[in-house]
Parts: structure tokens; sequence; C-alpha cells
């Protein structure tokens, strides 16, 4: 009796405990066996066929290239074209400057009105305030023997402004030679390159003869010459007011001619360049921006004593102390060791 009613229950046991496998083999996902582990997925074609290959990715286009590589060329064709017209255009400006004031007129060297003095230029020293310059007379035709073609009396020749030599003495019987003095040119060399100077008025006497027996006559002055890297201008000046028509002296101007203040121009821009690019180099290792490189020292020091041989090429050799020595020079230089004190302290603190 016991038995039957047992055995309902273990059947009933049996069941519930196949139903809690069963409902848990539903939810549990299917574990794959390690020989089924592909590295990829296999296209197998739907009727026996060999796949085809998996598509290449397409070629870049090359339009891009060659449009980059045509703005390169054009921009360094145009690069090289700027340069030449400006290389032309200097020239050709330095061309126009250099000849812009023209010469000095030819001296008339007539003597049939009387004695002609030719003043004929040589060199001007612009700290002494000098003018070099080679008198020349050339008596007129009454004190010339005609025969024998020299001087047929004593004459003397008394150049104004005073000169080293006083008065030029010429004796009978020989020809007038062409003699060196010096004349005081009036002018502040400090304004290099705009300086200028000015003579006093050039005055030429001439006296016949010798003792208490000399005769006074006028002398008409002629300048001829020129001087490297000046523009000369003389103005006729009368020796008598009363008499207009004989404007026998002379009063020289010179000014620095034009060209080389192009060439002075590219000179101070040099100079400016150099330390605005060794302050740059400076500031961007001291702040990290750039790697500090130990090799920049010689760069910086080659800079600074090419200041002192940059200055000394300047046309004209400007005297020291002159308003470029203290509105670029020395500045330039203060500039470059500042230049050299920053750099000193990034290799400090890369260093360190």
């Amino acid at each position: 009796m016991r038995s039957q009613q047992t055995r309902p229950l273990i059947e009933s046991y049996f069941v519930s405990v196949l139903r809690g496998f069963a409902a848990t083999a539903g939810n549990r996902p299917a574990e794959a066996r390690p020989e089924l582990h592909l590295a990829g997925t296999v296209a197998v074609p739907a009727n026996g066929k060999e796949a085809p290959p998996p598509p290449q990715p397409a070629a870049p286009p090359e339009q891009p290239v060659r449009k980059s590589r045509r703005r390169h060329l054009a921009l360094d064709v145009s690069i090289i074209a700027g340069v030449v017209v400006v290389y032309v255009l200097s020239l050709l400006g330095y061309h126009w400057l250099a000849t812009a004031p023209g010469p000095l007129p030819e001296p008339v060297l007539n003597t049939t009105d009387g004695t002609v003095v030719l003043v004929r230029f040589e060199q001007l020293h612009t700290v002494a305030n000098r003018l070099d310059v080679k008198v020349l007379v050339m008596p007129d035709n009454s004190m010339i023997n005609k025969h024998l073609n020299v001087l047929n009396t004593d004459t003397s020749v008394r150049f104004f402004p005073q000169n080293d030599l006083g008065d030029l003495q010429y004796p009978v019987g020989k020809l007038p030679a062409q003699v060196a003095t010096t004349i005081e040119a009036h002018g502040d060399p400090g304004d290099w390159p705009f300086d200028s100077y000015r003579t006093d008025t050039i005055q030429a006497d001439v006296l016949v003869g010798s003792g208490e027996n000399r005769q006074y006559k006028p002398g008409r002055v002629e300048v001829t010459g020129s001087l490297e890297g000046w523009d000369i201008a003389a103005t006729r000046v009368v020796r008598d007011k009363d008499d207009p028509d004989r404007p026998d002296n002379v009063i020289i101007t010179l000014h620095r001619a034009k060209g080389p203040l192009v060439f002075d121009l590219g000179i101070c821009l040099v100079l400016i360049t150099l330390p605005t690019l060794a302050l740059f180099v400076a500031i961007q290792m001291l702040t990290a921006r750039r790697q500090f490189l130990p090799p920049f020292s010689t760069w910086y020091a080659a800079m600074l004593f090419a200041v002192v041989p940059l200055r000394n090429i300047l046309p004209g050799s400007p005297p020291a102390g002159s308003w470029v020595d203290q509105a670029v020079v020395i500045w330039v230089l203060i500039a470059l060791a500042t230049a050299l004190v920053l750099y000193i302290a990034a290799w400090y603190r890369h260093s360190s």
C-alpha cells in the first residue's frame, strides 16, 4: 500500500527535475568548440563556384598632387622674377641718381681778355675741412714770349682764399707749371651722408713785374675736375659790382652724390637685420619654443664681430661719433649683446 503511494511521488519528482534541466538548456548559449574557431569569415558561394577576391581600395587621385606641384613651381618662378626685377630697377635707379647732376661745364681757357687761373680738384678731406686742388696759371698773350713760349716778365699769382703756399711765384723765362695747394671747405662731417661743403669766394690776382714796378691785373678763375662720390657745383660771382659782365670769381659747393646713398641704405638695413634675427632666435630658445642648439654660439660671435667692418665700408668713411653711429651702430651692438646674453641664459637653463 505504502509502495503504491510512493511511486507516483517519485515519478512526479523526476518529471519536475527533467523540466528544470530542459529550461536551463534552452536559456544557455551553445559553447563553440575550439577547433571551430576561424580567423575570419569564409564566404561559400551558393552555386559552388570560387568566390571573387574582395575589391581593392581605389588609388587616390593624382590631380591634387599635380596642383600642389604647379603652385610650388609658380611660387618659385614668381620669387626669382621678383628678385630679378628688383635687381634691374636698383641698377637703373643707381645709374639715374649717379648721373643726375651732370659734370661741370667745360672751362673757358681763352686768354685774350686776361690771365686765366685753372683750379683742378684732387681730394676732399671732410674731417679736416680741406680741399686739395692744383692751380695752373695761363698768362694772357701780352705776358708770353711767343717765340719761346715762356714768360717775358716775372709773375706772381695771389690766390684767395688764403692757401698754404701764399703767392705763387713764376719767374721770367719759364713756363708756369701746375702747383698743388689746399683751400678751406666749410661743412660739418658729422652730418654724413647728408653733409655738404662750401668754399669761400675763390679769387685770383695777378702781379706782373718785380719790386715796386709790379702791376696789378685781375685774373679769371676756372674750375675743372671731379671727385668720386661728390656732386660739384660752381657759382660764378662778379669781382666788381660796377662791372657785372665779368664774373671772374667762383664759389664751389660740394654735395654727396645720390648714387652711393642707396649703398648706404643697404648697409644700414643689413646692420638692423643682424640683431633682429639674433634676438628672435635667442627668445625662441629661451622660451623653449625651439630646441637649444650649441653651435649657434659661433653664429652670434660672427655677427657681433661683423658690425665694425660693415660700418667701415660705408662710402665716405663717416667720422667716429657721427649720427649713424649714434642712431644705428651703437644700438645694433647693444641688441646683439642682449641677444648673446639671452642665448647664454638659454644655455644655462638647458644644461640645468
